[in-house]
């Protein structure tokens, strides 16, 4: 695994951004869960596990704070609530994690309706700018429970991994938040701007 903190083109330590997440601040059975994982991988010190507050799965990207007017940003929200509001509710089950280069995560089950409110959401960006930021396709839902700091053997995650036992957790997604984010201190952190 490789350094996951390093400085993404535009960021930069006081900077925040406008992104669009399911949160999971109120989930307490994935609270449960990511409470075993987070002890369980207590002892590879390269990974920083995340928070109860900062789990989340990111939808879209939306752009710098400095970079977007409010305007937009209104007329965005708008145009959201209406997409979301025609698609139900619905759960989501989070069982082993994988690991990929630079963390360790959740991909949800099933991912459809994850990838259903992303699209309208791209969709309801598509109102107000020409195109959306980032691809539409390739998209991986998925839910971080642990970032590498630093490099770290595949083998040594996977060991820690394979000794945790604990039952899957489940989600229900009733909205997607637009958020005012940042990683300032080597973490995810945020304020909620709009819950749609």
């Amino acid at each position: 695994m490789a350094d996951h903190w390093w400085w993404r083109p535009g960021w930069r330590v006081g900077r925040r951004g406008y992104a669009w997440h399911l949160t999971f601040r109120d989930a307490p059975d994935v609270h449960r869960l990511a409470g075993v994982y987070r002890q369980g991988l207590a002892g590879v010190k390269e990974l920083d596990p995340v928070p109860d507050a900062s789990l989340h799965l990111t939808m879209q990207q939306v752009g710098f704070v400095d970079e977007v007017a409010e305007e937009q940003v209104k007329l965005m929200v708008e145009a959201a609530t209406r997409r979301l509001a025609v698609l139900p509710a619905f759960e989501i089950e989070l069982a082993r994690p994988v690991i990929t280069r630079e963390a360790v995560r959740w991909d949800p089950v099933p991912a459809g309706p994850v990838v259903a409110v992303r699209l309208a959401i791209r969709q309801a960006m598509a109102e107000v700018w020409p195109m959306a930021p980032g691809r539409e396709a390739g998209f991986v839902p998925h839910i971080s429970i642990a970032y590498s700091n630093a490099p770290v053997p595949y083998s040594a995650v996977a060991a820690a991994l394979a000794a945790i036992d604990a039952p899957p957790a489940r989600a229900r997604v009733e909205k997607a938040d637009l958020i005012v984010i940042h990683r300032d201190q080597r973490m995810y952190e945020w304020t909620e701007h709009s819950a749609v």
